[in-house]
């Protein structure tokens, strides 16, 4: 397709429901989902074989987490090359393969474009920091040391330490909001954005229905390079570990979360709109990450989703928290659209993270498919995984390996899929993984939870499959958000059809009246409860009430 005409394209006609709006989307870890060589990494060829079973929950799109060539510093979040697969993962070929399959399966593919920073193995930066004025030279963010030779700003890269970097060759400091082998990327320079625009036409016109952004608002820094202003001791984030990494120590207003980052979303929605794709942006911002959702995805110029870190949380949600985080998107993000996660490779698997019992975990898991927005699984989650403890001699993270033991790092949500227990690596490799396969984990394979119908893996399908039977909860409308005692409720509504929500998130009964109307029991297969003679909804430990309002 034709570039010139990208910004002026309609986008696709409209249909009932865009596919990407109330999609459940299913998160794939590359190195860790299936070997198909016996090279001990995961790889796409190993992604097809078992596309099948993620078919089988239900869920509407895949999202690949980066499979890109890589020296992997970051495990492939440090590209070196945008348009080709590293031979670990398999070939562009297998690609392909793994496209192809998925979409005669019924799935559509995302895939996770790194966009605010590359590689410093990248031909890009390798032809940057040779000199002040080659064709590259301002393709990345450079700047002078002050008087005294310190960074240029105060601002500090999330793996610790100043996000500047000096650079001998050039005598200038580099930006790097991450490890300093990945170099942000300068969106002030047009021709970055449109290099950038063409990689994502590379995957577009391969055959990928969308992607997810990685760090979007990380991508425009502030031209004048402003220092970032101190935030106060008890607004740090608890999940970058506050007492060992100062990152949270310091207001974002000018690393990040530029007004000008608008611009260059526009450009990418409008060639995205010429091929029905869609994207979901990871925001990463403890203090305004609600607000950036409701400008990043209000209206159809911007993004169509943003992944939302609210119930990644550190500590198990309460019902009034959950409540407080909704009065909030009504505040400043009505007209947007979240996508949500428990779990994702960045942080511990919630089963563990919250200490959930399994009838917990089944609460959480339907909660999760009868909200407001998109949603995310991510892999093993729907066999209640525990997070895995890995020795620090088996660490592969940097970010654990320099924060340890304050902080362990992303690899116990990262050990491989366990599929079937023909061999100690659960079916995943017959080599040796990248990662130790974790014992507790070797009893929770797909096999083994396959043949009972009570697991929670069935319980998954049931949640998804729910989710889909309901215009309500696909795409309607989230109100009267109420709490009582440890109950939530709400009220999905669309067109005609109206869905009471109640969810009791805690061991303990709990009782709530039921709203004005004729109401009937629906959600049986998930636990659902019914209301008793007294008009009373009397809730179990754990238990969720769905009830459909019946025409009078």
């Amino acid at each position: 397709m034709n570039r010139a005409d990208a910004f002026e394209a309609v986008a696709a006609p409209a249909t009932e429901r865009p596919w990407w709006k109330g999609a459940a989307i299913y998160q794939i870890y590359p190195r860790s989902f299936q070997d198909s060589n016996g090279d001990g990494i995961g790889d796409l060829l190993g992604i097809s074989q078992r596309l099948p079973h993620i078919a089988s929950l239900g869920v509407d799109a895949i999202w690949i987490s980066p499979f890109f060539t890589s020296p992997m510093k970051d495990f492939g979040y440090d590209v070196s090359d945008y348009c080709d697969v590293d031979p670990m993962f398999g070939s562009l070929a297998d690609f392909d393969v793994l496209v192809s399959t998925a979409h005669r399966l019924g799935l559509k593919v995302m895939i996770d474009l790194v966009l605010s920073h590359t590689s410093d193995q990248h031909a890009w930066f390798k032809e940057s920091r040779q000199s002040k004025n080659n064709d590259k030279s301002n393709w990345y963010v450079w700047a002078d040391a002050k008087e005294d030779g310190t960074p240029p700003t105060n601002w500090l890269s999330i793996f610790g330490g100043s996000a500047w970097e000096w650079d001998t060759g050039r005598c200038q400091y580099y930006l790097h909001n991450f490890l300093t082998e990945q170099p942000d990327l300068n969106f002030h320079e047009p021709q970055v954005q449109e290099a950038l625009l063409n990689v994502a036409q590379f995957w577009l016109d391969r055959g990928v229905d969308g992607f997810r952004l990685d760090t979007i608002n990380f991508y425009v820094h502030d031209k004048e390079l402003r220092d970032n202003p101190p935030l106060p001791k008890e607004k740090r984030s608890p999940i970058i570990a506050p007492e060992v990494n100062p990152y949270t120590w310091q207001i974002h207003l000018y690393d990040k979360n530029r007004p000008e980052n608008l611009d260059f979303l526009r450009k990418l929605r409008a060639l995205m709109s010429q091929y029905n794709a869609a994207a979901v942006g990871e925001i990463g911002d403890d203090l305004r990450g609600l607000e950036i959702l409701g400008e990043y995805t209000s209206g159809d110029d911007l993004m169509h989703m943003s992944y939302a870190f609210e119930l990644l949380s550190s500590k198990q949600p309460t019902a009034a928290y959950i409540a407080d985080v909704f009065s909030q998107i009504d505040q400043v993000a009505a007209d947007g659209w979240a996508c949500w996660a428990f779990s994702n490779h960045d942080v511990p698997r919630h089963v563990s993270r919250w200490g959930l019992s399994d009838a917990a975990a089944r609460c959480f898991a339907t909660l999760m498919q009868c909200l407001r927005g998109s949603t995310c699984i991510y892999q093993g989650e729907e066999l209640a995984l525990p997070e895995a403890e890995v020795a620090f001699e088996d660490l592969q993270d940097p970010y654990g390996i320099r924060f340890w033991p304050a902080f362990k790092g992303r690899d116990g949500c990262r050990t491989p899929m366990v599929w079937e227990q023909s061999n100690q690596n659960g079916g995943f490799s017959t080599g040796r993984p990248w990662l130790p396969v974790s014992n507790d984990h070797l009893h929770r394979t797909v096999a083994d939870l396959e043949q009972d119908p009570a697991t929670i893996l069935h319980h998954y399908r049931k949640a998804i499959a729910f989710r889909h039977a309901h215009k309500a909860i696909l795409k309607g409308t989230q109100t009267d958000v109420t709490v009582t005692g440890d109950v939530l409720t709400f009220l999905r509504s669309y067109g005609q059809e109206d869905i009471f929500c109640a969810f009791n998130l805690s061991g303990e009964p709990g009782v709530v009246d039921m709203p004005d109307g004729n109401w009937h029991q629906i959600g049986v297969e998930l636990g659902s409860t019914g209301a008793a003679p007294d008009g009373k909804l009397h809730l179990g430990p754990w238990q969720p009430a769905l009830m459909i309002k019946i025409a009078s």
